[in-house]
């Protein structure tokens, strides 16, 4: 893993972690690259605040421009659309 991708992979780690403390979550438990997303311990609301406050991080929406069938379902696809772009 490279220093870009690492960073990339750790701010999307922080922002869930600073998500789940704000919704109400104590904390998320061990995420590894095959978490399926849904099972990440953040809901829907959760995972919409993630998803804009990355982009308020960032300066990126991926979502925007991904057809729907491209969503990413793991831990690891969601970095890796970030990495594409940033």
């Amino acid at each position: 893993m490279t220093i870009r991708s690492y960073q990339v992979e750790q701010l999307i780690r922080d922002v869930m972690d600073e998500v789940a403390a704000e919704t109400g979550r104590e904390e998320l438990g061990v995420i590894e690259g095959n978490t399926v997303l849904s099972d990440s311990g953040l809901d829907s609301l959760g995972f919409a605040i993630l998803v804009a406050r990355l982009e308020q991080k960032t300066g990126y929406d991926p979502f925007s421009r991904l057809p729907a069938e491209q969503f990413p379902h793991t831990f690891s696809e969601l970095v890796a659309v970030y990495q594409r772009e940033l």
